[in-house]
């Protein structure tokens, strides 16, 4: 579940290297004046209405839950479920490396895929849970891509085109659920059918426009003194097949972990899921924190209260806490071996500034 923006993503290109000279696929140009500095507070603003609605919301929903049901409800889920939630976990965090792996085909960069594995990785697990995805996966990126040559412009443009990834995904499975799911989720999400179908109808179209849009010719992304050549069709379309993938796979993850004898079929929870997540993403915290459990909360309001908020808890630590304290765990021996590695040549440098000193002399 890629909660990464793609607006923070575009703005990454800025942050990483601003002053840098034209690659491949990102070009500089002038930069140009706009509205868009003057009006960026109203981001801000939204972003915080919605994060604290939220949380009052879950705030009122979580009253009436007392910590031993909580605690019961977290504590209960079988070695079954346990299983089945890691293996989803493990194929969404597999999708993601895909997304830099494309990314990087767009660019014409040859990466092996342990390195790309590694990098996207721990990038994702890292700013999944800690947030502010601008400083901390764009600086695990660049510690990671920098060593194998690419320089800050590319890792941003990288970052970029994965953003792209990521909303494909998104509108193609909401698009779908919404569509496939429309009467049951008008009951749960208190809206009407017609409603349902018309923003799936809605969410699919611009995918196909999109698609149908970098087919005709090349297209570009303008940000500042920055030109990015979008990906084709064939890598857009590789792009939504691995969207999909993360995005159904993270949501069977929390899925499987909901209270047993759940009625809710999946292709209806996926456009709750996605719904939640999204709205998590506006929010600007980190995973959608207090956002995405409250949304989940309000649309399941069928089930047990305290057996889905112990799902949730439960899912948090399965997709967010697990991979991070492994991420932190892989970049530790990164380190560890680049350091190595560099004394090491260091050491092999030296000797033969020694030798051919010494031959030299003779």
């Amino acid at each position: 579940m890629n909660f990464a923006r793609q607006q923070k993503q575009i703005e990454t290109a800025e942050v990483l290297a601003p002053e840098a000279s034209p690659i491949d696929g990102v070009a500089a140009e002038a930069p140009k004046g706009g509205l868009r500095g003057r009006y960026a507070w109203l981001g801000t603003i939204a972003s915080l209405a919605i994060l604290a609605g939220s949380l009052f919301v879950l705030w009122k929903l979580v009253q009436t839950v007392t910590w031993a049901e909580m605690h019961a409800a977290f504590t209960g889920a079988s070695g079954e479920q346990l299983g089945l939630a890691f293996l989803f976990v493990a194929i969404s965090y597999l999708f993601l490396t895909c997304y830099d792996a494309l990314a990087l085909r767009q660019l014409k960069l040859k990466v092996p895929y342990r390195t790309t594995a590694l990098a996207s990785f721990t990038s994702y697990a890292v700013s999944f849970t800690l947030g502010f995805p601008l400083l901390t996966a764009g600086t695990i990126r660049y510690w990671i891509y920098s060593s194998k040559g690419l320089g800050a412009a590319k890792i941003a443009a990288l970052t970029v085109i994965a953003g792209f990834t990521f909303w494909l995904g998104m509108g193609v499975v909401l698009g779908l659920s919404l569509i496939a799911e429309a009467g049951q989720l008008a009951a749960l999400t208190f809206t009407s059918i017609a409603l349902n179908q018309g923003v799936g109808f809605g969410a699919l179209v611009a995918v196909v426009a999109y698609l149908l849009w970098v087919s005709m010719k090349r297209r570009h992304v303008r940000v500042k003194s920055w030109r990015l050549e979008l990906p084709g069709a064939s890598v857009s379309l590789s792009q939504m097949v691995v969207g999909i993938g993360d995005v159904c796979a993270a949501a069977a993850t929390l899925y499987v972990l909901l209270p047993a004898g759940t009625s809710i079929g999946f292709t209806t929870f996926v456009a709750i899921y996605v719904l939640a997540a999204m709205l998590g993403i506006a929010s600007n915290a980190p995973g959608g924190i207090g956002v995405f459990e409250a949304t989940v909360l309000l649309a399941l309001s069928s089930l047990p209260r305290d057996q889905v908020l112990g799902s949730l808890l439960l899912f948090r630590v399965c997709y967010y806490l697990v991979p991070f304290v492994i991420a932190l765990a892989m970049l530790t021996v990164f380190e560890i071996v680049k350091r190595s590695r560099d004394a090491k040549a260091s050491r092999e440098i030296e000797s033969a500034r020694e030798t051919a000193t010494r031959d030299l002399g003779a």
